[in-house]
């Protein structure tokens, strides 16, 4: 078993042989591993730790927004290329002790009205998130990782920024390259891709899902992957609509497949995912497994169109057909199974330009395999 030690008492800037807050081709990774090994990744919160349980709302105004989601990594495959698809398996994921909740002006779905800063506290115990700030309130645990992700190409990482800045000279709310609090610094820094919005390469998702025991499979644009994560969530409504879940670090267990050239040969990009217990009830954990896929706005012609919900769940259906045509089903038929079976879930409205709407598909609806 290979580990990834951290110290959280120290920002990510003070051990930046350890992690990276920006998305480039060119970062080390910080070990190797071989397809089937596991490997146990120690993250930070997705603040890089400026929220503490001493923090007050007044200490919101020396927030670092360069430093916002420090991940630990990269993780090299062994064997993985350009053309293959890598998944990862969330073998266990392991709370810290408290967390942090928080309304930061500016940000969220509803940001043009909710105005006003607010800070939670939550201490995690058996289980159950609980706050003195929201008295008589318990929210049930279900940890995951709010971003996991690959290193895009040289050629991803210069159409994906290019992208972007047209949707910004648009109007659109982006995240730009931006230097201050980017570890690594130098170029990487001041060229690599923020990491609020998820893109083809996965990323900031916060598809609440993908709780242990849950795959995920994303493309690989360079040699070994480069696999990193972190932004543990304890729990999360669908859609963030805040901008923050109940954020806490988090140690992963993972372990890795390769399937050759399945990304090469696939005719869309989206990350899939699925887990053996389908949540038809959000309440109610159902022992069935489900795939999903996610949709983004992204146009056909490779644009984005930031914040089009619309668009993000025709995507995530045309994904989930083209998924199950690789089944054998014909177009027409996919569709119609998509219409009776498949829940389209939003499960993020905040990560700008690119919400996230997943279409989970109940793999019982199958006789057999």
């Amino acid at each position: 078993m290979h580990e990834i030690r951290i110290d959280r008492s120290k920002p990510l800037s003070a051990e930046p042989h350890l992690g990276h807050n920006r998305y480039h081709p060119d970062i080390e990774p910080v070990l190797e591993v071989g397809e089937g090994e596991e490997v146990v990744i120690e993250t930070r919160d997705a603040v890089d730790g400026q929220i503490t349980p001493k923090t007050t709302e007044e200490d919101f105004a020396a927030f670092e927004v360069g430093a916002v989601h420090p991940l630990t990594g990269p993780v090299a495959v062994k064997g993985a290329e350009p053309g293959d698809a890598l998944e990862i398996e969330f073998l266990d994921i392991v709370p810290q002790a408290t967390a942090f909740s928080a309304i930061l002006p500016g940000l969220g779905f509803l940001r043009d009205i909710m105005t006003e800063r607010f800070l939670v506290h939550w201490t995690l115990s058996d289980g159950w998130a609980t706050s003195p700030q929201i008295p008589g309130v318990r929210i049930p645990g279900a940890p995951f990782m709010g971003i996991s992700g690959v290193a895009p190409s040289a050629e991803k990482l210069k159409e994906w920024t290019e992208r972007e800045q047209r949707l910004a000279d648009r109007g659109g709310a982006v995240a730009p390259p931006r230097l201050q609090g980017a570890v690594p610094q130098g170029a990487c820094g001041l060229q690599g891709l923020r990491t609020q919005p998820p893109r083809e390469n996965g990323g900031n998702f916060d598809v609440k899902q993908l709780t242990k025991g849950s795959k995920l499979v994303l493309p690989v644009f360079v040699p070994g992957a480069l696999f990193s994560t972190g932004d543990g969530h304890f729990a999360q409504g669908d859609g963030e609509v805040s901008v923050t879940a109940v954020e806490m670090g988090a140690t992963v267990a993972v372990r890795f497949k390769l399937y050759k050239g399945l990304a090469a040969s696939r005719r869309f990009t989206a990350p899939v995912f699925s887990h053996d217990r389908y949540f038809a009830d959000p309440e109610i954990a159902v022992p069935r497994r489900f795939l999903g896929v996610m949709g983004m706005p992204i146009t056909e012609d490779g644009e984005n169109d930031g914040e089009n919900l619309t668009l993000a769940c025709r995507n995530a259906v045309l994904n989930m057909l083209e998924l199950l045509q690789e089944r054998g089903f014909s177009r027409e038929q996919a569709y119609v199974i998509c219409s009776v079976a498949v829940d389209l879930r939003i499960s993020n409205v905040v990560d700008v330009p690119n919400y996230v709407v997943s279409a989970l598909l109940p793999e019982a609806i199958f006789d057999g395999d």
